[in-house]
């Protein structure tokens, strides 16, 4: 743990510290937010560059003799895009066992279109390792829902062993005459602080009563999904240029004329341009050497290059723990039980997420729900009662799943076959479903029969 000024601490994930119970000084404010810009937001920065394919191949310094291609594989955009989409593309279900405090409940999310921010807020954590969930007060006095980059904002926990949120700064850099100047709020328990170019300079209470953000993290460590293979994809994009150069140099294959002497014009100036034709000519030679004509050929080292490119690109996908969807083993039909070894690494990495998410989630709820406006005040204390359950987006085996529920016939009860069946969500509403069509059927029966009877009579009293 490193002091940053005065009380205020860092430790080695980043996260700030800062004695329980006290409110931080305006020099202390400053330190923090200084420390934030010029230790933290720098990485955050390289990764989001890495993300959006502005890698550091482009910044190379450019070659002084021969070809210069700088190509980006951007393989830390698909890992991130295909992560978050396992993990989120099918969006998660958070639920109230109560049906009126649900429904409106539902209401809310729908409103403040949580599931998209939420999804945003995963994208971050899996870019810069980190993100926040930030609830506010609107205009009409409802609770709003954002997300918060880590670029500009930054959570400061208590000293206490649960390191408990203290207080949540959210802060821009505004130009002030010459120079730029932090301005933000300071969001504690029970108050609002806003600074200005490190001043306090106004005062507002919390409604809250709690801190009203939470930060979203995959792991203690604080690392981004592609963090621990930036340097392999930088070699790759390096390896990838070499032999784009390469390939450009040796394709432009030189004949050689050796020992011959071609003619010329009336100014002896020969009568071929070398230059665009790409000809090599050495009229003088040994006189013991034959005169010879030929292409010169290039050295073949492609094997070795397309090893190395193989080994850096199963490298990345293997370090990162997210699967080539892409690779030719992926290809073709696969069972369920092929496709979930395939998953597995990835399916560890996103349980650890998801239960980091689970905590940040219920916490975030418990901010929520603590003013009465999303759920009545009674019903604050529901944020311990909710239900999640995140589904992985991964292709569903249906054929292999129908059969596992039909060999447990007579092993297991139906509801417990039903649940066997990706596409059946709510086996107890699935049973009552089979329930209302056999009585469905049956009184259909029964009327048909009652039909027939009543036909048969008439038959007979004519």
């Amino acid at each position: 743990m490193q002091t940053v000024r005065g009380q205020a601490l860092v430790t080695r994930n980043g996260r700030f510290i800062y004695p329980k119970d006290q409110e931080i000084n305006p020099l202390e404010l400053t330190a923090l937010i200084n420390y934030n810009a010029q230790n933290l937001v720098p990485t955050y920065r390289e990764n989001m560059n890495m993300y959006l394919g502005e890698h550091d191949i482009l910044n190379a310094p450019a070659a002084q003799t021969g070809l210069n291609n700088k190509l980006v594989a951007n393989l830390t955009k698909y890992i991130v895009d295909t992560y978050n989409g396992y993990f989120l593309g099918i969006p998660p279900k958070i639920t109230l066992a109560k049906g009126d405090e649900n429904d409106r409940f539902q209401t809310w999310l729908t409103s403040v279109s949580f599931v998209d921010k939420l999804t945003e807020i995963s994208k971050q954590a899996d870019v810069y390792g980190r993100s926040y969930g930030f609830l506010y007060q609107k205009e009409d006095a409802s609770t709003g829902f954002t997300y918060v980059s880590p670029t500009k904002s930054f959570m400061i926990y208590d000293d206490t062993v649960e390191h408990a949120p203290l207080a949540f700064v959210r802060y821009e850099y505004l130009k002030n005459q010459s120079n730029y100047q932090a301005h933000g709020f300071i969001y504690y328990a029970t108050k609002v602080i806003e600074f200005n170019a490190g001043h306090f300079v106004g005062e507002k209470v919390n409604p809250y009563k709690l801190v009203p953000a939470v930060e979203f993290y995959e792991n203690e460590e604080r690392q981004g999904v592609f963090d621990s293979v930036k340097t392999l994809v930088n070699a790759l994009d390096r390896g990838l240029s070499q032999k784009a150069n390469q390939i450009e140099y040796f394709d432009n294959a030189y004949l050689a004329i050796l020992g011959l002497h071609l003619p010329t014009d009336k100014n002896g100036n020969l009568k071929m341009d070398f230059k665009t034709n790409r000809v090599l000519y050495a009229p003088q030679l040994d006189p013991q050497s034959n005169p010879d004509i030929k292409f010169i050929s290039k050295p073949d080292s492609d094997a070795m290059q397309e090893n190395y490119l193989n080994r850096l690109t199963n490298l990345i996908y293997q370090i990162s723990m997210v699967p080539n969807l892409n690779d030719i083993n992926f290809s073709g039909t696969s069972s369920g039980v092929s496709l979930k070894y395939k998953y597995l690494a990835m399916q560890v990495k996103a349980s650890e997420k998801e239960r980091k998410f689970t905590k940040a989630l219920r916490q975030l709820f418990r901010v929520a729900f603590s003013t009465g406006q999303v759920l009545p005040i009674q019903d604050h204390d529901d944020w311990q009662n909710l239900t999640f359950s995140f589904t992985r987006n991964v292709p569903d085996d249906v054929q292999g799943a129908i059969d596992a529920a039909k060999d447990a016939t007579g092993i297991v009860s139906h509801r417990t076959q039903l649940k066997l069946l990706p596409f059946v969500s709510d086996a107890d509403d699935e049973i009552n479903q089979i329930g209302k069509e056999k009585a469905e059927q049956i009184k259909q029966s029964r009327r048909a029969m009652g039909d027939l009877m009543d036909s048969d009579e008439d038959e007979e009293n004519s």
